[in-house]
């Protein structure tokens, strides 16, 4: 027994020396850059587009090494790869061309020492002349006009409870739960202030799709603004333990598609009259400025962004990121469509087809009056440049358009910050 000890003692002193010697390494062995022919990504019906990809291994010029892929519309990709060759560190793909506007995508792969690189691509031809599939209903207005209606007749009642272990010497925050529709629906969230007495702008936030928990931020509060961010569904009080929690989120299964037969009955139609009182809370707060409301958000929480400053008039401004939910019945015309991508492996319930315009962002976009601050990115394949250009080329109201072709489903830090500069511009505290 003593033996094998010292056996094992010995090596691990030889073992630990040699694993000291392999620190993680600072930068990829093996790099590259994708640009395409036009810096922008933009291209005119008609015209040519092709990805050229430079890649370095430990410095040195790739040569010889494979790189297969697949191009075709956006989200409808050939089904077989093709495939060109590193010469020189450098491959060149051809992307094609769209006769009508639009985007064409184009994921690629090649491997070196048995790593495998992935990428995706995308390319616009004339974007600022895509236009959506939906339709407005004719009743529209006056479908949400009587839901607005039937919400405000149920008190908020607000519940705010501090929470002094997520606030700052600068910040309070707080849990708030807010009574938001009939039959008991409400909706939790985390309210920051400024603690320094003065009148603020507020800010409203809703979230991204899913059931997680949210969790509070003093970012948009450090900046001036009276911040609410929320969870859409009913019971979901983030400050639940772990296994209360993942029993209430259990309302939120199949969410985006429950009721979807009927608008009177979607999922989605409360969650929109939500968003509005949860802006009708913020305006009641006795920071308030009196004045400038603001809402943003990405993913669904862009689409909601939209959405509640079309529904609510006290929202004087809005910012959306890579907004959801637009354009809806794309893929039903062989088009990318918005999330959650209804109708990309088939039918939906009978009745989808006349439920959706009611809920789509592009009927929403359409009626905006505030400012909008709108970016997205064009590798995203969650929400589709292509639908989310559909409904920023029907806003009507002031827009500054912030793309980052290079970005997917996320953002970078320098749009963020862009973004936040605009809000405080709008509401006058620059």
């Amino acid at each position: 027994m003593k033996k094998n000890i010292i056996i094992t003692m010995v090596l691990i002193g030889i073992v630990v020396p040699v694993l000291a010697q392999f620190s993680k390494p600072r930068r990829d062995y093996v790099e590259y850059l994708l640009t395409t022919s036009h810096a922008t990504r933009n291209y005119h019906t008609g015209e040519m587009a092709e990805i050229r990809i430079e890649a370095y291994k430990g410095g040195h010029a790739l040569d010889g090494v494979k790189v297969y892929f697949r191009t075709g519309d956006e989200m409808f990709l050939q089904a077989t790869e093709d495939s060109t060759v590193f010469t020189n560190g450098t491959a060149v793909i051809p992307v094609g061309t769209r006769s009508m506007p639009g985007f064409k995508a184009c994921n690629l792969r090649f491997s070196v020492y048995g790593k495998t690189y992935k990428d995706l691509v995308k390319v616009a031809f004339n974007p600022a002349g895509i236009l959506p599939y939906t339709e407005m209903p004719k009743d529209f207005t006056k479908f949400w006009n009587k839901t607005l209606k039937e919400a405000v007749k149920t008190e908020l009642n607000p519940e705010i409870t501090p929470l002094p272990q997520y606030s700052t010497e600068k910040v309070e925050v707080s849990l708030v739960r807010l009574n938001v529709g009939k039959n008991g629906r409400h909706m939790y969230g985390y309210l920051t202030r400024p603690r320094d007495g003065k009148p603020h702008p507020v800010l409203f936030c809703p979230p991204g799709a899913g059931s997680s928990k949210i969790q509070p931020s003093t970012y948009y509060s450090e900046r001036g603004f009276i911040y609410l961010n929320i969870n859409i569904h009913n019971g979901c009080n983030p400050e639940l333990s772990d296994d209360e929690y993942a029993t209430a989120r259990k309302v939120a299964d199949n969410y985006n598609r429950n009721g979807i037969e009927d608008k009177e009955r979607f999922y989605y139609r409360e969650v929109y009259a939500g968003c509005s009182r949860c802006v009708d809370f913020l305006c009641s707060l006795p920071d308030w400025d009196g004045k400038n409301v603001g809402v943003t958000g990405g993913s669904q929480g862009g689409a909601l962004t939209i959405i509640t400053a079309a529904l609510n008039r006290k929202v004087t401004f809005c910012s959306p990121f890579y907004p959801a939910l637009c354009d809806l019945t794309g893929f039903l015309h062989k088009r990318a469509g918005g999330w959650p991508k209804y109708f990309e492996k088939g039918d939906e319930k009978a009745g989808a087809t006349q439920t959706l315009p009611y809920y789509d962002v592009v009927n929403f976009a359409r009626q905006l009056k505030c400012p909008v601050f709108y970016s997205f990115g064009y590798n995203d394949d969650t929400c589709s440049p292509t639908s989310t250009y559909a409904a920023y080329n029907v806003i009507t109201a002031p827009k500054t358009l912030a793309v980052t072709p290079t970005s997917a489903h996320w953002r970078f830090p320098e749009t963020n910050d862009e973004s936040v500069e605009w809000m405080q511009r709008q509401a006058g505290m620059e």
